[in-house]
């Protein structure tokens, strides 16, 4: 760096002044690496560089004039979104003549304030990577001859720019966004000429990923036809609603269905944790949004969200991947374009080796390869045979083929209210209340968008239109409001023809037959098409015609790089939703020929409902004699009336005269209405309510099935966990409302259902009959005054009974407003919830007072100890059960099956005796559950005579998965063990002495019988191996010899050195059935001798892992000696 007195420095600016250049920007601290300086100077390497490539230094920041501003620059002003201190910025930057590139401003060092390797590191990582390679080639070269970058700038993390997108800043979204923010090389602290070759190139791989990704997140379009507005992912994407299968394994059923807290909860919420997971929505829902998301997130590391520790990203269009058989290909293909620094097998490695890598393959149901009979990379990701440890997230419209029983399943249930209000407010008239108050009105104005506008593409649209346009119209179809869209397409590109120096466009409207054929092609046939050549779709619809819907927005063009590396520009519908309306078109010139004699079956032989439902009900909509034929055909050929045909029959403005018959027949049998529905099902049947309840047709039955949320009495109408409401429910006869119960730790959810709210439902309903509660998630009143209770209801005499939480059932009697037991001898469940206990031990009060035997009392998750001295059971909630002479059976159940415990209870001898001596009638008692621990045996001279007469049975099963149960011998007062698995089994020792002494009683008993032990577990209880090597020792002196049945033996939270290591890989030799050996959550040693790994493990394919913890999973190398990671 040059070095100049204060005359000089004078001087230099004013000869710069003079020549008309820039002065060099300099600050007057001096530097706290004491390098004597008062101020920084740009190095003489970069003035060449800046005159070889005919840059300035500027005095203040400049920008690129280019229209396309390059996703590297950076927009000068920033704030910090993540609680970090904000960067300083201390020097101009350089800016290329001609929009070549620009390096961000100069960022003062974090520990010392000095600029200059910081600046020398952000040249570095902010050079272009595909557009200027050979300049970049160049730039490092000279950049790798100088000062090292002695510090990771993390600080710079989360930070982005002051306002909008940088569509509106004119740089991209932003600049931390530079690859500064590179988790490598801010974790490196390294130049790049000290990165080894793999480092650099997973540098390389991961700044392109960034880059492509930022094109994609910074042009979000919300509605077509104004391209002048780009928005970044961020500045317009509101949080809709998410919902997850809580099954264990995968179904392609309905439910049950629980919802997830946002958008990062697909990838951190530990009850999806799954490499693979699916996220379904219907057209519209925004499932590519929700993935362009997840890149802004991952792309600037942005605080708080699960994407900000996921290392590598790789997002892919299904609808690219035609005839690419590697997925590594198409990788380097589409996501790295003409860089020549990373190959397939580069990327391989990258992902494998990767501590964090998250795949997204956007748009299964538009993959051109899905029903391919020569297998594909996407085929055997979706059968885990490829990235079997790799989490991958397919989005789509409906399920693959082929499910891994391990997938989770997240669906998208669109936009309610509250996400409606956010949007508007965001993208439309930020705080403009007026505004604000005038689009909800206009959307309470049209009660069919209501639900429609829970899909979240089309409500977009919609609050853009209703902004805009002031004759904005009422609708009473789908149909109807997408012809309008479209003429506000047309209207606004006519509107903009107008203005000087413009384009003109001059197609009507109405004329787009070949566009009609084009789509209905498209999507008619087997593997349906989603994109077209730009040169193939010109010649089918003509230059005039294409360039037109261009404008208009409803093409959409894409610059795609093919498979050889050559590129071509390919155009798709901005969204499918627009193909099926065109297709719908065609289909209504053919069935309205006339004398035409087309067989539906044949013209509709590829296009299943579930997946191109707007093609039939905008077809339904567009020509009321074709829709009629669209009808009488989805009935034959579905079975009679369902929702999907009643969708298509509400396109014909609610004409229901023609079908009244089939409504009868879809009334007589039970109308279900289900929490897996989506909402358009769900307002399906309640339109058919609606028919029924307007022509006084009877409903016998209806069904509830877990999406009742609450009644309504303002409005006289039930809600359901949708939103949605039923109000005309005046023919119902039978009301059957079913619920669930959902257990959190110390307390349970429900749906309470006031006095007011039941009496209300009663009136709303004049012909019901009878009506249930059931499922054990609702709380009534414990009574309804009779002076509340009208007259008329006493006459009508309803039935109405409720299951409670302890699975007893009630029936409501009307003369004194209180509920009547109808369980002969009722069973309790005492949960974890306080609450619910106090309920439970009311209720067990007043029936030993009523003398009405209790024919089980399960405590579940909620035993403690019994109390001797006061002869009662002791909750762990505090509460005590007293009342327990009339019990029959006693349950006390614990965790089963999971390995994790959170307390652990001995139960005494005294104890256990003490109890059995309380319950006077009772017959059995069973103990489940790992936390509890019970006698090894009970000497004969303790058990009084009454007991052994009694005869009792008294079982304990530690763990379901242990396959043993131990029922308790009078006799003697010892244990007889029942082995109840014919198949493998796993067993967990833990630290206690109590607990060791049972499970190895357990693998004796399980080692005689033979039965293969799959998985021996020993949870913070290993200590060592005898010299003999015979043997484990545990912590409370057992020993478990040799076991020739175990298959995988697991030491958890225990540091091992390395003899300890040596030992038991001498004590696995001896166990000949062992093939794997874990250790989790803990020290080994970081490398072994391979000389001392046992020879005959190798030659048995033994397998040794270590886990230290979650997220790393390695594998012992025989032959090397280390670990490697897995």
């Amino acid at each position: 760096m040059d070095q100049t007195s204060d005359g000089d420095e004078d001087d230099q600016r004013n000869r710069d002044q003079q020549s008309g250049r820039p002065a060099d920007n300099r600050d007057d601290t001096n530097d706290s690496r004491g390098r004597g300086r008062r101020g920084f100077r740009i190095p003489a390497r970069f003035k060449r560089y800046r005159r070889e490539a005919g840059c300035a230094l500027p005095t203040e920041p400049t920008y690129s004039t280019d229209s396309q501003p390059l996703p590297y620059q950076d927009v000068g002003n920033y704030q910090s979104t993540s609680g970090a201190t904000p960067v300083t910025d201390v020097g101009q930057g350089i800016s290329a003549s001609g929009g070549g590139f620009r390096a961000p401003p100069v960022r003062a060092r974090p520990d010392t304030g000095s600029p200059a390797d910081s600046w020398t590191a952000q040249l570095r990582l902010s050079l272009p990577q595909v557009e200027s390679y050979p300049y970049e080639r160049r730039t490092r070269r000279l950049l790798d001859q100088g000062d090292d970058v002695g510090y990771s700038p993390t600080e710079s993390s989360g930070t982005r720019p002051v306002g909008a997108s940088s569509s509106e800043a004119g740089g991209s979204s932003s600049n931390q966004h530079g690859r500064l923010m590179t988790p490598d090389i801010t974790s490196l602290g390294k130049p790049l000429h000290r990165l080894t070759e793999k480092q650099k190139k997973k540098l390389y791989f991961i700044d392109a990923l960034r880059e492509r990704y930022r094109v994609d997140y910074d042009k979000v379009q919300p509605i077509p036809y104004i391209k002048d507005r780009l928005y970044c992912v961020d500045k317009v994407y509101v949080e809709g609603g998410f919902e997850f299968m809580t099954t264990e394994q995968v179904t392609r059923g309905s439910g049950p269905w629980e919802r997830l807290g946002s958008y990062t909860s697909v990838i951190s919420d530990q009850r999806i944790q799954s490499v693979r997971r699916i996220i379904e929505g219907e057209p519209g829902y925004g499932k590519t949004t929700v993935t362009l998301q997840l890149a802004y997130d991952w792309c600037n590391r942005v605080e708080g969200s699960a994407m900000r520790d996921v290392e590598v990203l790789i997002i892919l269009r299904m609808r690219q991947l035609s005839g690419i058989r590697s997925i590594y290909r198409a990788i380097e293909v589409y996501l790295l374009g003409s860089d020549p620094r990373v190959k397939e097998a580069d990327i391989a490695a990258i992902i494998r080796e990767s501590k964090s890598a998250v795949v997204i393959l956007d748009g299964y149901d538009e993959y051109p390869d899905q029903h391919s009979k020569r297998e594909t990379d996407v085929q055997r990701i979706l059968k885990l045979d490829l990235f079997a440890n790799t989490p991958v997230i397919l989005t789509t419209r409906y399920l693959p083929d082929y499910l891994a029983p391990i997938t989770k399943r997240v669906k998208l249930t669109g936009f309610d209210e509250i996400a409606r209000d956010e949007y508007i407010r965001k993208a439309v008239v930020g705080e403009d209340e007026i505004a604000l108050s005038i689009i909800k009105a206009r959307l309470k104005e049209n009660p069919v968008l209501e639900d429609l506008c829970q899909v979240p593409l089309i409500f977009v649209m919609f609050a853009h239109i209703a902004y805009e346009n002031q004759d904005f119209q009422n609708f009473k179809s789908v149909t109807e409001f997408f012809r309008y869209m479209i003429r506000c397409f047309h209207e606004h590109l006519k509107k903009k023809s107008k203005e000087l120096n413009t384009v003109r466009y001059s197609i009507d409207e109405n004329e787009h037959a070949a566009l009609d054929k084009l789509a209905f092609l498209a999507i008619s046939q087997e593997n349906q098409q989603i994109t077209w050549s730009r040169e193939g779709m010109c010649k089918q619809l003509g230059q005039e015609f294409y360039e037109t819907y261009l404008a208009l927005g409803i093409f959409v063009e894409e610059e795609v790089v093919s498979y050889d590396s050559s590129s071509e520009v390919e155009v798709r519908f901005y969204h499918k939703l627009f193909c099926e309306w065109y297709a719908a078109h065609h289909i209504v010139y053919i069935l309205s020929q006339p004398g035409q004699s087309v067989s539906l079956d044949e013209l509709f032989r590829h296009m299943k409902p579930e997946d191109v439902q707007y093609v039939y009900r905008f077809a339904c909509g567009l020509n009321r004699d074709v829709g009629s034929s669209i009808l009488q055909y989805l009935v034959g050929t579905r079975g009679g009336l369902d929702r999907f045909t009643i969708l298509c029959m509400l396109e014909q403005s609610g004409d229901v005269k023609g079908i009244l018959d089939s409504v009868r027949r879809m009334c007589s049998q039970t109308v279900n209405i289900k929490e897996g529905d989506s909402r358009v099902q769900q307002r399906s049947t309640i339109q058919l309510l609606d028919i029924a309840a307007g022509h006084d047709i009877l409903v016998p039955s209806l069904h509830l099935d877990q999406c009742f949320s609450k009644y309504e009495a303002k409005n006289a109408c039930i809600v359901l966990k949708s939103g949605l409401r039923l109000t005309n429910l005046k023919t119902v006869k039978v009301l059957r409302v079913t619920g669930r119960i959902r257990e959190t730790v110390g307390d349970s959810e429900g749906i309470e259902v006031t006095r007011e709210e039941l009496l209300g439902l009663f009136q709303t309903c004049g012909a019901l009959k009878e009506i249930r509660f059931e499922g054990r998630g609702f709380l009534l009143p414990h009574s309804i005054p009779t002076k509340m209770i009208p007259p008329t209801l006493k006459t009508r005499n309803i039935i109405v009974s409720y299951e409670d939480r302890r699975g007893m059932i009630h029936q409501l009697n009307w003369d004194d407003g209180h509920w009547q037991t109808t369980t002969s001898e009722p069973a309790l469940r005492i949960p974890q919830g306080e609450l619910d206990q106090q309920w439970a031990l009311e209720e067990l009060a007043r029936l030993t007072t009523d003398g009405i035997p209790v024919s089980c009392i399960h405590l579940d998750r909620c035993f403690s100890k019994f109390d001797v001295t006061n002869a009662c059971i002791v909750l762990t909630s505090g509460l005590r059960v007293t009342n327990l002479k009339t019990v029959k059976v006693l349950h006390v159940e614990g965790f089963m099956g999971t390995g994790a415990i959170p307390s652990r209870f001995e139960v005494t001898r005294e104890e256990l005796l003490g109890l059995l001596q309380t319950c006077e009638t009772l017959g059995e008692i069973r103990f489940e559950g790992l936390e509890y621990f019970l006698p090894l045996s009970i000497p004969a001279e303790l058990m009084p005579p009454t007991l052994k007469t009694r005869n009792i049975k008294v079982s304990y099963e530690r763990d379901r998965e242990h396959g043993v149960v131990h029922q308790l011998n009078w006799d003697d007062g010892q244990w007889q063990h029942q082995i109840t698995s014919d198949g493998s089994v796993r067993v967990f020792i833990f630290q206690e002495e109590l607990d060791q002494q049972w499970g190895k009683k357990e693998l004796a008993v399980l080692s005689t019988a033979g039965v293969s032990i799959n998985h021996l577990v020993l949870v913070r209880s290993f200590s060592n191996i005898t010299d003999n090597t015979q043997s484990i020792i545990l912590i409370s002196g057992c020993t478990i010899p040799v076991l020739h049945t175990v298959r995988e033996l697991w030491i958890r939270y225990t540091d091992v050195d390395l003899e300890m290591f040596l030992r038991i890989l001498a004590y696995i030799k001896e166990c000949t059935k062992i093939t794997e050996l874990g250790f989790q959550y803990c020290k080994v040693p970081d490398e072994v001798d391979a000389k001392m790994i046992p020879h005959l493990l190798k030659q048995r394919g033994v397998k040794v892992y270590w886990f230290p913890r979650t997220a790393e999973r390695y594998l012992l190398d025989f032959d090397a000696g280390n670990w490697k990671r897995y």
